[in-house]
């Protein structure tokens, strides 16, 4: 800074006369002390004094120093410093000041407590009491920014307050979204509502926003578990599975109570969702199996195998019922499901699903019969004699598999389930001898229900339709392959399957008739031609007849 010091002399001066000018009394009149220090010897009395009290009027920021000691210009910049530092404070910020501009202001002031006290040195302020009074202002006035300072950290304070505060308000406007939408969708918001409020629990635990965080949270557990709350259980584990996650992320003095809430909800609704699974899609076995495996002494755990085998003897007698094969399939899912769980007591419930299922395939089969469902019935008998071939239905099954096959082409035939028992009575003979190139494998349900094979006719060969009845099984000294049958009397049906060594246009085909008592009865089967050109040529009638002796039998292509 420029120096405003002046210089003046040391001497006095004397007057001679006693005019209105002179001291009085005729002594002499002293002269008025100089406004300035001199540049050389000792500074003028209380310059110590002078230079603490400009010094401290420039550290309060208000340039006073300068002011007291004439220097304005220097005051002016004291006052542009402060304005610069009052512009880049206020408002007040969560971040205070910055730091250049805080360190920028406080160099100004030391830099000018210094100067202020250099010039106060060797400058009188115009009277002994000044100094004292520059020093007691200065004492007093530097409260001012230290005040200042004290209420803008109070003001920061409360702004960096309202900003937690902001930060939670939108942790919860973000619970309050997602608790609108399935879990599965909301999921990324609410784990970015608990980072608010962990940061906020964590990070700043004595602001007024931390001290709010438990009551949020006890919010969010139940924004997150609401599925549970409103007895949607499947929807409840997935939720609830994340909720019970949180404490390997987030403080447990901060959750409190809530860290262990979610096992005993969990619990109950993998044991809910399970059981309503059992038997159908799914077959509840993820859900018992976590429930067994998490939880393996609670009470939802302990109730696992009960409520299986109660659906397992539900579904046993629902077998006899109008719905066998619904029963079977679910006592299926309900065997597969025990034998997965990881509990050996209920491991041991699969044996009981599986004698229910012997029953129950046996009843779907016969329900499929009476039901008009041939294929069906056939294709679910012969898997059962295949599979439970020790049981005593075996017989049977094969029984009414060959009448449903032919039953699938002649429907007559699946009027009624083939009887369980041979009838007495005498029995009349069946003959039938293969005049086909190729084998035949017939089928027969009536009082009686079984097959019988025919091997293919050597030599023979396979006729046009207008002689196939008049030349088949006619010609003298050939051996044809005969089957023959000794059937009680009664109404049959048959069912010709021509194939091995046949062509696949060699149609099977079906017939039926009556046998009566006291009668010997024949038959042949024989294979037309169909004209080539699909001409409307004459077509074989029925081959068997019901009261004729022998009977025909034949078959086109």
């Amino acid at each position: 800074m420029e120096s405003d010091d002046g210089y003046g002399t040391a001497g006095q001066e004397h007057g001679q006369g006693q005019g209105a000018g002179g001291a009085g009394f005729g002594g002499p009149v002293p002269p008025p002390p100089p406004s300035y220090a001199p540049a050389v010897g000792p500074p003028p009395p209380g310059a110590p004094l002078r230079a603490v009290g400009a010094a401290l009027l420039n550290l309060t920021g208000l340039g006073l120093g300068y002011a007291l000691l004439g220097r304005w210009v220097r005051a002016a910049v004291c006052w542009a410093a402060t304005a610069v530092l009052l512009w880049a404070a206020l408002p007040a910020d969560p971040d205070g000041v910055p730091g250049g501009v805080l360190v920028g202001y406080l160099l100004v002031l030391v830099l000018a407590a210094a100067d202020g006290a250099r010039i106060a040195r060797r400058s009188a302020l115009g009277g002994a009491w000044r100094p004292v009074v520059a020093v007691g202002l200065g004492v007093v006035l530097l409260a001012v920014p230290t005040g200042g300072a004290v209420v803008y950290g109070s003001a920061r304070e409360e702004a960096r307050e309202q900003m937690l505060l902001d930060r939670l308000a939108a942790g919860d406007e973000r619970v309050a979204a997602a608790s609108r939408q399935p879990f599965g969708s909301a999921k990324g918001e609410y784990e970015r509502a608990l980072d608010a409020y962990r940061a906020l629990g964590e990070d700043h635990p004595g602001s007024r926003a931390a001290k709010l965080v438990p009551d949020r949270l006890k919010t969010y557990y139940d924004a997150v578990s609401a599925p549970y709350t409103e007895k949607r259980l499947c929807e409840a584990v997935a939720p609830l599975t994340y909720l019970r996650t949180l404490p390997d992320s987030v403080d447990e003095k901060l959750l409190g109570a809530l860290a262990a809430w979610p096992d005993e909800p969990l619990a109950v609704s993998l044991y809910g969702c399970g059981v309503s699974r059992l038997g159908g899609p799914g077959g509840g076995g993820t859900e018992l199996g976590e429930l067994l495996r998490t939880f393996p002494d609670s009470a939802s755990a302990r109730q696992v195998g009960p409520a299986i085998g109660q659906r397992i003897e539900e579904q046993v007698a629902a077998v006899k019922g109008a719905e066998p094969c619904a029963a079977t399939e679910v006592l299926r899912g309900l065997g597969a499901t025990a034998s997965g769980l990881p509990a050996e007591e209920v491991k041991a419930l699969r044996g009981d699903a599986d004698k229910g299922v012997v029953d129950g395939v046996y009843a779907c089969g016969v329900d499929q019969f009476e039901d008009g469902k041939f294929g069906d019935a056939r294709t679910t008998l012969t898997d059962f004699a295949r599979t439970y071939k020790s049981d005593g239905r075996v017989r049977q099954a094969r029984n009414i598999a060959i009448a449903a096959e032919i039953a699938d082409d002649r429907p007559a035939a699946g009027k009624r389930l083939p009887p369980s028992k041979r009838p007495g009575g005498s029995r009349m003979e069946l003959v039938i001898s293969n005049d086909a190139p190729n084998a035949v494998e017939v089928l027969y349900t009536g009082p009686v229900t079984g097959t019988v094979t025919l091997k293919a006719c050597a030599g023979c060969e396979r006729y046009r339709a207008s002689e196939g009845s008049r030349r088949a099984c006619g010609a003298s000294g050939r051996n044809y392959p005969k089957a023959r049958l000794q059937l009680p009397a009664g109404e049959y049906h048959f069912l010709y399957k021509h194939g091995t060594g046949a062509t696949a246009r060699v149609d099977s085909y079906s017939s039926g008739t009556k046998v009566q008592p006291g009668y010997t009865y024949t038959s042949c089967t024989y294979v037309i031609e169909r004209n080539p050109f699909d001409l409307d040529l004459p077509q074989l009638p029925d081959p068997i007849q019901p009261a004729l002796s022998p009977w025909g039998a034949g078959s086109s292509r």
